[in-house]
């Protein structure tokens, strides 16, 4: 199917690296990107979600290749066969990572440091990667980092949190330092999207996420791939160095507004009465 919001061959030539590219947000990304025309590379772990992947892309335009971007020899293995097939890498969206519930005091060094080792030095892998095998020889090219949202930190998952900040961190620093080899970097922190991944939570937790956003909805995966094709295309050529929040008003507060009891008799958010002036 054509995209839905971008002309057709908005991305005609462009090859993107996908990366978390079997599932989730990462697969509604390489959908949306072969729907606008850009040759697509998913990668992963597991070559059975990217083959799925692959067969729900438009055209021939999608393939897979399994890359574990935690391990240094994958990444750079990854990059020169994407480099030997297409010549180019026009955008690199890192996509993957993860994460699991636990409080901080259960954590163990061991888990701590595999959930940062693939959302941090995974996602600088990949971009280091690019940058001096793809971009810098080629003039340019752009960088789309997926973080998460809220912002101030996430209970239960502090490993995640300190990742998630240091990739936010790591793309604004970038993006002055590669501004010279014109390399834009932006950073996406998504909410709570519509995704297999909110599956392996407790049921408590899936059931109240949408509850939690003030749209009162779960993000949907396209809305996402559409943010990631905007930045790729040349309406995108500008940004560098920006966090953009995708979340339905998350990171500004918890649940709907006006909270439930806080009304009046109408719905209307309760005010405060004002003491008339004297004359």
């Amino acid at each position: 199917m054509p995209s839905r919001i971008f002309a057709p061959g908005l991305l005609d030539g462009q090859v993107v690296v996908v990366t978390g590219g079997g599932s989730g947000l990462g697969r509604a990304t390489a959908v949306e990107l072969t729907a606008c025309g850009a040759r697509v590379v998913v990668a992963g772990r597991r070559p059975e979600p990217l083959d799925e992947t692959v067969a729900l892309c438009e055209g021939e335009r999608c393939e897979p290749l399994v890359c574990d971007i935690r391990e240094e020899e994958q990444v750079s293995a990854l990059v020169d066969g994407v480099l030997e097939r297409h010549g180019r890498i026009d955008t690199l969206v890192n996509n993957a990572g993860g994460q699991y519930m636990s409080p901080a005091e259960d954590l163990t060094p061991k888990g701590f440091e595999t959930v940062v080792r693939l959302n941090l030095i995974g996602t600088w892998l990949l971009s280091y990667a690019a940058a001096t095998k793809a971009m810098i020889p080629a003039g340019g090219g752009k960088i789309v980092n997926v973080t998460l949202s809220p912002h101030h930190g996430l209970p239960g998952m502090a490993h995640s949190s300190a990742a998630r900040a240091a990739v936010e961190n790591l793309t604004r620093v970038l993006s002055i330092e590669w501004a010279r080899f014109q390399i834009k970097l932006t950073a996406i922190a998504a909410g709570h999207f519509e995704t297999e991944a909110l599956e392996k939570y407790p049921d408590a937790v899936r059931a109240g996420a949408a509850r939690t956003v003030p749209l009162q909805r779960l993000g949907r995966p396209e809305e996402h791939a559409w943010l990631v094709a905007y930045l790729a295309s040349p309406a995108g050529d500008y940004y560098s160095g920006a966090v953009i929040t995708l979340d339905g008003a998350r990171d500004n507060w918890f649940g709907p507004w006006p909270p439930p009891g806080l009304v009046d008799e109408g719905g209307k958010p309760l005010t405060e009465e004002r003491r008339k002036k004297r004359q």
